[in-house]
């Protein structure tokens, strides 16, 4: 099936791991030119290796998203390599996972500087410039976690929800200029990140780091977690040609482990 990506500019948040780097190789595959983000010069370099298998047209871009200015600079220098962004993909940043009596006024700070205004400082960077162009694509990867509270992820999952909002306010804003915004909600996927996850819950619940990923898989009634490429499989399609009336959309992907209408 062609998607209609062959030649887009793509630029991934959060591209050099987990999800991003996924959905790097995924848009690779479908001809596009892709931009990765990290805040680390060394993820990306290793990122680069795993993902240039022949004549891709990759760009690293070393940015820490929580600084405004840093987004700007980000999108400056994607255009500038590549060509006016036809795709923003938001995967970066992720809230540490913290037990509810170890929570301060600063770790809710850090939540939202990690995982919201990383989201909205790429958001405010393209958007306008997509708005004059009268087209454009942003697809969110938000958790699931701002849908079902967490006692571990109360911060992040706070985050979340307000991304979600984020989306389908945008979405409205912005359709009439062209513009597309949906998110996708994984639930837990087998990605570095989720470790520190398990982590938390284990400490939570008295058990092994081992014993919680257990728990987590036996929660899914598809009796698995997710793999980030399958992940990135949806955000293809909402990115692609084939979703052209899919907008404001919140898709969940957590194998029905969270059996709720939305």
């Amino acid at each position: 099936m062609d998607l209609g990506l062959q030649g887009k500019v793509v630029l991934i948040t959060g591209g050099s791991k987990g999800i991003g780097l996924a959905c790097a190789k995924a848009f690779l595959a479908e001809g596009a030119k892709v931009a990765i983000v990290s805040r680390s010069k060394v993820n990306l370099v290793a990122a680069e290796r795993q993902l240039k298998t022949g004549s891709e047209a990759i760009l690293k871009i070393a940015a820490d998203l929580i600084d405004p200015a840093n987004a700007r600079r980000m999108v400056a220098e994607a255009e500038q390599g590549l060509g006016p962004v036809d795709i923003l993909v938001n995967s970066a940043g992720a809230a540490k996972r913290t037990p509810p009596e170890d929570l301060t006024p600063e770790a809710w700070r850090a939540a939202m500087d990690a995982k919201y205004f990383t989201y909205v400082h790429a958001i405010d960077a393209v958007i306008k410039g997509m708005a004059s162009r009268k087209r454009g694509v942003i697809v969110n990867v938000v958790g699931s976690g701002g849908k079902v509270a967490s006692p571990t992820h109360i911060p992040g999952g706070a985050a979340n929800a307000a991304l979600m909002l984020v989306t389908a306010g945008l979405a409205n804003a912005y359709g009439r200029h062209g513009i597309r915004v949906n998110a996708v909600n994984p639930g837990a996927t087998l990605t570095d990140r989720l470790k520190q996850g398990m982590e938390a819950d284990a400490k939570l619940s008295g058990v092994s780091p081992e014993e919680a990923l257990k728990r987590a898989t036996d929660r899914v009634p598809l009796g698995r977690l997710a793999e980030p490429d399958e992940i990135a499989n949806a955000v293809l399609f909402l990115a692609s040609t084939k979703a052209s009336y899919v907008t404001g959309a919140v898709v969940a992907m957590d194998g029905a482990a969270t059996p709720i209408v939305v």
